[in-house]
């Protein structure tokens, strides 16, 4: 039976008139109408990888968390109670990579934690989560915050992300400071003259950044990096095949809410204190998984030929076991051959494990094989 209901109609982001007078292909993304490619994924993927890449990706949700005090310790344990980081140890301006999780151990979404390098700021964290969860997010939090402690969507502005070789000496012209940052460091500063906040970072392998600025700047700052010729804007199809090369996860593929952190290969984010401690929720899995091993986990896999195994094809070992499943996959633009990631039974993970995909009925040849596929290049 058809349904009288209107569609919801697609938000768009303050770039929006850009991406349409560019000629970008435009599609659903997460609730918004997000450009997944201007000239071509190829081009723009090996752009990024050779030069500067621009991305629009203020469908993100940006917040600010804050305490019933201007004390960073008061404010990591509300959220340590939250998320298994280890937020007590965060130096000013610097950021962190986490998640948050259920009391299964499973990740409801990943995010980007961040101190503030101002003083008159301490007591208060900024955090970056992804467009498709941040309503479910917000709520999560929200409801698990003592009284006190808030949390603040900074629903006016937008969210840059320019990444690849030529990145720093592109923003420096018009931020200077930005090529003093080391990775996963962040700063409050200016984009001639803008307010704009900083952080050495990105979801592509490369050396970058991302710029939170206010939405009704967006378009002067996107306008002033493109008139560099060493830019060129990218779209979320070339975002993907440059995450997928340099093995980062994706969440609502490669992570859920029933995978674990350990399972994803992502212990690396917990700290050793929070690993011994607990006290956050789905501890007692992830110590149980920490000390036992886990029963599955993430690998990268290289299909012998040219046949793409998209998300969702079976894994099966030389024996005709079935041992898991692809959770992202495609062309790898820089590796010149199909690349993927999924999982796999414990047993089945080391690399050089020959292991047969199911490909439209078939099952062809594959490896598993350590990620990243490409080296990452982040700043050190």
């Amino acid at each position: 039976m058809m349904s009288d209901a209107p569609a919801t109609a697609l938000l768009k982001t303050p770039l929006a008139d850009r991406h349409a007078a560019l000629g970008a292909r435009l599609v659903p993304f997460a609730g918004y109408e997000m450009p997944v490619q201007y000239e071509g994924i190829m081009a723009e993927h090996l752009w990024t990888r050779e030069h500067a890449g621009l991305f629009d990706v203020s469908h993100m949700g940006q917040v600010v968390l804050t305490g019933p005090s201007k004390s960073h310790d008061a404010i990591a344990d509300i959220l340590e109670a939250i998320v298994p980081a280890e937020v007590r140890g965060l130096a000013p301006g610097r950021m962190r990579y986490n998640f948050l999780v259920n009391d299964e151990g499973g990740i409801l979404d990943d995010l980007m934690i961040t101190r503030p390098a101002d003083p008159a700021e301490e007591g208060s964290l900024m955090i970056v989560w992804n467009a498709a969860c941040k309503d479910a997010d917000l709520a999560h939090l929200k409801a698990r915050l003592p009284d006190g402690a808030s949390v603040t969507e900074l629903s006016d502005r937008a969210l840059l992300a320019l990444q690849g070789p030529d990145a720093a000496a592109v923003l420096a012209a018009h931020v200077p400071v930005a090529a003093d940052l080391a990775f996963m460091e962040a700063v409050k500063t200016s984009f001639d003259g803008t307010e704009c906040f900083v952080s050495r970072s990105g979801y592509t392998g490369e050396d970058g950044f991302e710029l939170s600025v206010p939405a009704s700047e967006a378009t002067r700052v996107w306008d002033a990096l493109m008139a560099d010729e060493r830019v060129k804007p990218i779209g979320l199809g070339a975002r993907d095949s440059l995450r997928l090369e340099a093995g980062l996860c994706l969440y609502g593929h490669d992570l859920d809410e029933t995978t674990s952190p350990v399972e994803a290969g992502l212990t690396w984010a917990i700290g050793k204190r929070r690993r011994a401690e607990g006290g956050f929720p789905g501890a007692g899995r992830i110590q149980r998984e920490l000390a036992d091993g886990p029963a599955r986990r993430r690998v990268g896999i290289r299909p012998e030929g040219r046949a793409p195994a998209r998300e969702g094809t079976l894994i099966f070992s030389e024996g005709g076991e079935e041992i898991g499943i692809v959770t992202s996959g495609g062309f790898g633009p820089s590796v010149g051959a199909p690349v993927a990631m999924g999982y796999v039974g414990t047993g089945h993970h080391e690399p050089g494990t020959a292991i047969l995909l199911e490909v439209r009925g078939k099952r062809l040849p594959a490896e598993i094989v350590k990620l990243p596929f490409v080296p990452n290049r982040f700043k050190r």
